[in-house]
């Protein structure tokens, strides 16, 4: 089942379940795309530039690979399972393009859980309105108390 928010009642680990997932859901518009490239200064032809993208193989601007590790993160914040920080993403991989008017879901899914080491492990996928993945992780957890 995907919900849109998790929300531990306890905060532990020992209530973290295998299998629970959140989504987060967003249209990427060009203004996305636009603000983007000025907060991280990524201000490369493939977003930015029209002309020059509509001679290559996309044919029009893609959004930011980087982007979509934006939205993982927005997924992980909607999963509330306690005290705990990202110890980061591994795996990382842009798979396609994600063009303007693109609406992505990306889904967060608890694939294992570590007591003694205080460790989650999630799977992410980014997928567009066709159901095309067009971008995975996996995300590490820690509980810090």
């Amino acid at each position: 089942m995907e919900l849109e928010y998790f929300q531990s009642k306890s905060g532990r680990i020992e209530e973290v379940e295998v299998g629970a997932r959140v989504v987060f859901t967003k249209t990427v518009s060009e203004s996305d795309v636009y603000a983007y490239a000025g907060i991280t200064g990524d201000f490369s032809p493939n977003h930015i530039d029209h002309e020059y993208m509509k001679a290559g193989r996309y044919g029009e601007r893609i959004a930011h690979g980087t982007l979509l590790m934006g939205f993982m993160s927005a997924a992980s914040a909607k999963m509330r399972i306690g005290r705990t920080v990202s110890l980061g993403y591994d795996r990382v991989r842009f798979i396609g393009p994600v063009r303007f008017g693109d609406t992505i879901t990306t889904r967060y899914t608890i694939t294992s859980v570590n007591p003694a080491k205080k460790r989650i492990i999630a799977e992410v996928v980014c997928l567009n309105q066709r159901e095309e993945m067009v971008a995975s992780a996996t995300n590490i957890r820690a509980y810090v108390d």
